[in-house]
């Protein structure tokens, strides 16, 4: 293995890059250079192509920050001081998002579907009738606290039909999963720059309905996290950010784009990702491990196993093992059961999963 990439990320994000994106950040770029600001727009103008046909009626921001920074900029930005934002949380990125709303004072209703279950339309629909004074709906799409995939279509059907502004965070799923907001009746999709795109850590971005935004306008809760300022700006200077931009960054995702299209765009990489994660899922079942969640609630992103039901597992020793083969995995996250996780995502191939699944049924110590 070469020093620049000695170990393969199985995790969701940051994850493993491409060396031509790593080679993109080796150049120093001025921020307010005019060459700089029109790479800007044009990935501004590419992420709206790749997010809907109907590209006339959305417009896109970039953010400085990880993904967080990027969900709380529109929590922040978004609700007005008389509205009140429904979650619906089955996850640690959902209970994220009610904790932003928390600390921002932002009224709010939660629906905790436990760590396992899908959130469920319908019961959105019962809460929508019940309380009147929601006027934001917010999910996360692929909650990566245990891999589920949530079924934004028929969230966002009852949110438009109660006439809510609907917000997605869609940090692990946009660029590696088919979706078009407008048909998905999205005003507000977040994701970020070290994801499915496969660029690296340092800024993130936010899909939007320019009418919608335009109605933002004075509401930010925050200086540096105003989402309709720093469109405002860069609308009306050409791609130029308010605060100093992770200039390097913003040139390793350009290039990151650029892999992206000559893969094939999102169908390909979609492909490629569930092509992962099922021979994943097949090998690691033919080695004894179960998945924490059903075929039907997983997405491709990120899988969780179940613990060996052995006194002699201990997730540590099994992860130094497997780091010392050249692959990291990550740890589990719900409370309810002992799991660890394995992305799908990034620079990973099926000769990778395969050289995984080899590693693994080498160092089973506990069996």
């Amino acid at each position: 293995m070469t020093k620049q990439n000695h170990y393969l990320l199985l995790t969701p994000g940051p994850l493993t890059t491409t060396s031509t994106v790593k080679e993109a950040m080796l150049t120093d770029w001025c921020t307010w250079d005019q060459e700089y600001n029109g790479l800007v727009q044009q990935i501004r103008s590419e992420l709206v192509a790749l997010a809907t046909a109907q590209a006339g009626d959305y417009t896109s921001v970039l953010m400085q920050g990880s993904g967080s920074f990027c969900v709380e900029s529109v929590i922040g930005s978004v609700i007005p001081a008389d509205g009140k934002l429904a979650v619906l949380v089955n996850g640690a990125y959902g209970a994220r998002i009610a904790q932003m709303a928390g600390v921002l004072n932002v009224a709010l209703n939660v629906l905790d579907f436990g760590e396992t279950t899908q959130a469920d339309a319908a019961q959105l629909e019962a809460l929508l009738k019940q309380d009147e004074a929601i006027t934001h709906v917010a999910v996360v799409h692929g909650e990566t606290t245990t891999g589920m995939l949530n079924q934004i279509r028929e969230i966002g059907e009852v949110a438009k039909r109660y006439g809510k502004t609907y917000i997605v965070d869609a940090m692990s799923t946009f660029g590696g999963i088919e979706m078009d907001v407008a048909e998905l009746q999205i005003d507000f999709l977040i994701s970020s720059s070290n994801k499915c795109i496969q660029g690296v850590p340092g800024f993130g971005f936010i899909i939007a309905k320019r009418d919608e935004l335009e109605k933002c306008k004075g509401r930010a809760r925050s200086l540096s996290l105003d989402l309709f300022d720093q469109w405002d700006t860069m609308e009306r200077q050409n791609g130029k950010w308010r605060f100093t931009s992770p200039t390097h960054v913003v040139h390793a995702f350009y290039q990151a784009m650029q892999e992206l299209a000559a893969e094939g765009g999102i169908t390909k990489r979609q492909q490629r990702y569930e092509n992962n994660h099922r021979l994943l899922v097949e090998g690691m079942e033919r080695l004894g491990f179960r998945t924490l969640l059903p075929s039907e609630l997983q997405s491709p992103i990120i899988t969780s196993f179940y613990y060996p039901d052995s006194p002699a597992f201990s997730f540590d020793t099994f992860y130094q093992r497997i780091k010392q083969e050249g692959f990291v995995l990550y740890p589990g996250k719900i409370t309810s059961a002992m799991t660890f996780r394995i992305g799908n995502i990034g620079d990973v191939h099926a000769s990778d999963i395969e050289r995984l699944l080899d590693a693994i049924e080498r160092n089973r110590f506990w069996s």
